[in-house]
């Protein structure tokens, strides 16, 4: 059987009845993946070899001439002190980001789901703050943080606690992990309430007559049955916490980045567009491009290894 130009033989896998799709053209199916190979190419690819190429090359800024200065750019950004003082603060704000996000969205997924009476507007009320853009989150961040007008220093001084967020670098480091967690838990939220709510009914109550306590059947039963869900949302919130808060970074610290805390994405902004050292800010780009894929090949061959999907 032929529909449009593409063959749907009726042949039927053992043991099951779905039919395998076969295409008339052997080019078919890479004409089909054209266009989002080409958008990877244009936005990922490209970009990345040319950082590459100009990691090598002290440029001059306005694109009158480059020179060429080989791993000088890799040792002078891994030899500054600096450099080493905004890795360290990376690390810490990505493992408190990520692990902060993923468990208060857990904990409200599983109280949300609980929830018999009025759970729509529950619901709804946890998951509007996913619309909002990091750079807005940012800005209502230094609103709840005003030196001045902001309830969350208010809050802090009641207990003797004079928050100088923008000032004093530990507070502007709490005040940015405080919105960037505030900011992503809604996204947790929706994904795992999602894997709750797939857990089948006979399942929840065969556990809750194997054990009456809640908290044991959330770590025997509930935990164990979303972990590709919760695999799939550290690897998300680790990019997150590295790349995506970038927005509410530069919100919170625009004009002041010297006295405060910022993370390596934002230090590559920094050097390469106001201190227009192209060079060492695309060495930068690139030592955290490796760092992100041996993150990323150490989730999936070690962490991966203990979710189970059936």
């Amino acid at each position: 059987m032929r529909a449009g130009g593409v063959l749907l033989p009726a042949r039927r896998y053992e043991g099951g009845s779905m039919k395998r799709v076969q295409f008339s053209s052997p080019y078919l199916p890479y004409l089909f993946i054209a266009p989002q190979m080409a958008i990877i190419f244009v936005f990922f690819y490209w970009p990345s070899v040319q950082a590459i190429q100009s990691s090598f090359y002290l440029e001059d800024p306005f694109g009158f001439g480059s020179t060429f200065v080989g791993l000088s750019n890799y040792s002078d950004a891994l030899g500054s002190v600096q450099y080493q003082a905004i890795a360290r603060f990376t690390v810490v704000f990505t493992v408190l980001v990520t692990f902060l996000s993923l468990g208060i969205g857990m904990l409200l997924a599983v109280k949300a789901d609980a929830v018999l009476k009025g759970s729509s507007t529950y619901k709804t009320l946890l998951i509007w703050v996913y619309a909002i853009a990091p750079p807005v989150a940012g800005l209502m961040g230094m609103m709840f943080f005003d030196q001045h007008i902001g309830p969350l220093v208010k809050l802090a001084g009641f207990f003797g606690w004079d928050m100088k967020v923008g000032l004093n670098y530990n507070d502007t480091a709490i005040a940015m992990i405080i919105v960037s967690v505030w900011k992503q838990i809604p996204y947790n939220f929706i994904f795992i309430l999602s894997g709750l709510q797939s857990i089948p009914v006979s399942v929840r109550e065969a556990a809750a007559i194997d054990c009456r306590s809640g908290v044991r059947r959330f770590w025997t039963m509930t935990l164990p049955l979303l972990a590709p869900t919760a695999f799939f949302l550290l690897i998300i919130n680790m990019t997150y916490s590295l790349f995506d808060t970038f927005g509410v970074i530069d919100v919170m610290v625009k004009d002041k980045a010297a006295n405060n805390p910022i993370t390596l994405v934002y230090k590559v902004y920094m050097d390469g567009f106001r201190g227009n050292d192209l060079g060492g800010s695309s060495a930068q780009s690139v030592i955290l491009m490796i760092v992100v894929f041996v993150l990323t090949i150490f989730q999936f061959r070690f962490i991966e290894r203990r979710v189970h999907y059936n």
